[in-house]
């Protein structure tokens, strides 16, 4: 979670000429009355108090507080809370109209809960954001999240709501924290088919991950017609990133932004609310996938091939060995794919490739779990 990772994203967007002309807000924090729509008091006093303690003081602090995901630290309270205001403030530009698509990168706290911090969360922004959209009117709202850890805090601030569509790829909850996101999990009582999870084994490369997604999201979130979208775009599903098992390439995040922009300009008016999230190789992927990220949402795509500046790569020298410098913008990934279908020539054709065969079991899995109460034919591909 080093600053770094947000200070070259945005100088690499910078030098690259993709913030050129953008408004850039100041999000301010948001208020203590903001954190209690999905907050409970004490919690959010709990983390006020800790915010005085010197760096790493945490024996014994409740709330998940203190531990060595969540260490405590000066200003803790005032830091998070400026996060979720950043993410507040891209929803209300949206909300209002004044902006088609908004961006908080420094967001993505997904795994904070209601009484307690986890997985270097502190205040679930993207819960909060939802929720202040709920209460502006809003009917369906889709989240989704492409972090390589399941968004567990934002499933569970909206397992039992059908106006909200949460949707998560991640790695498989056998083998990664936070243990959730099967794909059993589907949602309660009249949200049941509001809660998506594809969970994907190691090694999961790009082709195999898009794979994934068009089986599932878009059938999904046409299902559901949200009126908008927002978007957990964590880049820890690299192949380089040292805390999970996924085989992602920076292309491969390109195309998975791109591919959601196009399913929000499709449903609804091309609206998202795009948030960081996860991503701790702070020089060779952290940058380069969220300045895709960034402009995606500003439809300023850049080439995976696009060199980048020699300005930025002397500012990441800084902190980084020379040989951690990317050269470009992209991985050389392969992102093509071929389609999930059904049947026994489907079944022969995988016969040879295990992780594709498993692949798709977990589709079947989510599909079989998750479709049926949205309306939709778990088994028929068209869906």
């Amino acid at each position: 979670m080093s600053p770094h990772r947000l200070a070259l994203t945005m100088s690499l967007a910078t030098s690259l000429g993709v913030l050129d002309g953008v408004e850039i807000l100041a999000p301010g924090e948001a208020t203590e009355q903001d954190l209690l729509r999905i907050h409970a008091i004490r919690y959010v006093d709990a983390v006020k108090s800790a915010s005085t303690m010197e760096p790493g003081e945490h024996s014994g602090l409740p709330h998940g507080l203190g531990t060595a995901d969540n260490p405590t630290f000066p200003h803790m309270h005032e830091a998070s809370a400026a996060i979720a205001g950043s993410t507040l403030t891209a929803a209300r530009e949206v909300a209002s109209g004044r902006m088609k698509r908004a961006i908080s990168v420094a967001g993505g706290m997904h795994h904070a809960m209601r009484n307690a911090a986890a997985g270097f969360c502190v205040y679930n922004d993207c819960a909060i954001a939802i929720h202040w959209l709920l209460e502006q009117g809003l009917k369906k709202i889709a989240y989704v999240d492409v972090d390589v850890h399941h968004g567990d805090g934002v499933q569970a601030a909206f397992y039992d709501d059908p106006r909200v569509m949460t949707v998560s790829l991640h790695q498989h909850p056998a083998t990664l924290w936070p243990m959730t996101g099967w794909s059993s999990e589907i949602g309660d009582g009249a949200s049941e088919g509001t809660v998506v999870n594809l969970p994907l084994l190691p090694g999961t490369t790009d082709s195999q991950w898009m794979r994934g997604f068009h089986a599932i999201v878009p059938g999904a979130l046409r299902a559901f017609e949200p009126e908008i979208i927002v978007l957990q775009g964590g880049c820890d599903s690299h192949r380089e990133d040292m805390i999970a098992d996924l085989s992602l390439t920076v292309d491969g995040h390109r195309a998975s932004y791109r591919e959601v922009r196009a399913l929000a300009d499709e449903l609804c008016d091309g609206k998202i609310i795009a948030v960081g999230g996860g991503g701790y190789e702070l020089t060779r992927v952290v940058p380069r996938s969220w300045t895709h990220l960034i402009a995606t949402m500003l439809d300023r795509d850049v080439p995976t091939d696009t060199e980048i500046p020699t300005q930025w790569r002397d500012l990441a020298a800084e902190v980084a060995p020379p040989s951690k410098v990317p050269t470009t913008m992209g991985d050389g990934g392969d992102t093509s794919f071929s389609r999930w279908e059904l049947g026994p020539g489907a079944a022969v054709a995988m016969a040879d490739d295990r992780s594709m065969a498993r692949l798709d079991q977990a589709i079947l899995d989510t599909r079989r779990a998750a479709f049926p109460p949205l309306g939709l034919d778990p088994d028929d591909p068209r869906d």
